[in-house]
């Protein structure tokens, strides 16, 4: 679509005539006209598409779930319901009941285990929330280069054309620019959503990872201040 409108505006300047033809046959043209470079952004554009779309929904049930955990962990310890807050978490596969399950396994142990338990697991949580954002972030970078890699051959296939008739005219070379202009903007139309979804999950997942590291210091004061009530009852 970006590229379509790039050639579009292109076609208004002055002594371009606009073809008639319908968004469709444009497509097709772009399609066509666009050369062997077709393939490679093809490729990019459909990998990101599945990459945005399985990313949207994963991040959008595991924030669900671990939101909903989270509130119900609070509640138990607020009531020092342990062992019901240990169980939850255990049965629960969201990145928040991990974490927690991995400090309130712990919790015998002293806060400093629960601590340390909490940071390793956090660790472990955050690579797995951040799966599949390197492909944006690669496909980001690599959708202009291979509209800048076009735009090299296209210009090559001008100046080729410009060789073999031995002067310079201008329907010897559109084909050439033709192909430039077309694969760069198409390398940017893919590239620029990939950067604002990017962008987006980033987003999502630190407040995601924020919502984690509150729960997780409500548990850890909890848990203190249960051991210092035992700690109290026992002197």
């Amino acid at each position: 679509m970006g590229a379509m409108r790039i050639y579009g505006a292109l076609l208004q300047l002055p002594g371009i005539d606009q073809p008639e033809a319908t968004w469709r046959e444009q497509m097709v043209f772009v399609w066509a006209e666009m050369g062997f470079m077709r393939w490679p952004l093809a490729t990019c554009l459909l990998v990101g598409i599945l990459v945005i779309i399985w990313k949207f929904f994963a991040l959008t049930a595991k924030g669900a779930s671990t939101r909903k955990v989270l509130r119900e962990v609070d509640e138990l310890l607020t009531n020092q319901r342990v062992d019901e807050a240990l169980e939850l978490t255990r049965e629960s596969p969201s990145p928040g009941a991990n974490i927690l399950y991995a400090g309130l396994e712990r919790h015998d142990e002293g806060t400093e285990r629960v601590m340390k338990a909490i940071e390793n697991q956090g660790l472990i949580e955050l690579s797995k929330l951040e799966k599949g954002l390197v492909v944006l972030a690669t496909l980001t970078n690599v959708g202009p280069l291979l509209g800048f890699l076009g735009t090299v051959i296209g210009m090559i296939i001008a100046f080729q054309s410009i060789e073999a008739a031995g002067e310079v005219e201008a329907t010897l070379v559109a084909g050439g620019i033709k192909v430039a202009l077309l694969t760069t903007a198409t390398g940017l139309t893919i590239a620029i959503p990939m950067s604002i979804f990017h962008n987006y999950f980033v987003s999502r997942i630190d407040a995601l990872v924020i919502d984690m590291e509150e729960s997780a210091q409500k548990m850890i004061e909890a848990l203190h201040a249960m051991e210092r009530g035992r700690q109290a009852a026992a002197s």
